[in-house]
């Protein structure tokens, strides 16, 4: 069934194709999910609570822009909406509070593999790696973090900076 089909076919709550949609997209979801999540439970809770919304709000997908997109959006608002309501990005740091710290040589992430990298953001304090994988990897804007989270420009320039740190630190310590 090509995607059109299946997603009239999803908002006429046809079971089938929920099924197939689910099969399609689950595993890249689920990517999406272990990025912001602490732990592999956590990652599941929101990729059921992100499907619940993706078929509840199905009916407003216009057909404008990727589908892909629209699905990976609702994953990222849910996860978001988690650690929010769990207070999990609590330990933002404004960039004026930091002390001027030695800037760091990035070309080293050059030498891991994705798959390292990724074991690496996952180890990342949950305000870290979440400001991380909205602006390296999801490409939201400060500004677009900012509002997302309830949290300042600056912070979440911090939190990045301090990210990369992180990595490049552990990045460092494994070659």
């Amino acid at each position: 069934m090509d995607e059109r089909k299946l997603i009239e076919a999803c908002k006429h709550n046809d079971a089938r194709a929920q099924r197939q949609l689910y099969e399609t997209f689950a595993r890249k979801m689920m990517s999406v999910c272990l990025r912001y999540a602490d732990n592999r439970e956590m990652a599941e809770d929101f990729l059921q609570e992100g499907f619940i919304k993706v078929f509840s709000s199905i009916r407003s997908y216009n057909y404008e822009g990727s589908f892909e997109g629209w699905i990976r959006r609702i994953f990222v608002n849910t996860a978001l909406e988690a650690l929010r309501k769990n207070d999990l990005l609590r330990n933002g740091v404004e960039l004026d509070s930091l002390e001027p710290q030695q800037e760091a040589d990035y070309s080293a992430v050059d030498r891991i593999s994705a798959d390292e990298l990724l074991e690496l953001i996952a180890q990342l304090p949950p305000g870290f790696r979440t400001v991380f994988n909205m602006f390296a990897i999801e490409g939201y804007s400060h500004r677009e973090i900012a509002q997302a989270l309830h949290i300042t420009e600056s912070t979440s320039r911090s939190q990045y900076t301090r990210a990369k740190r992180q990595l490049q630190k552990w990045i460092n310590e494994l070659k």
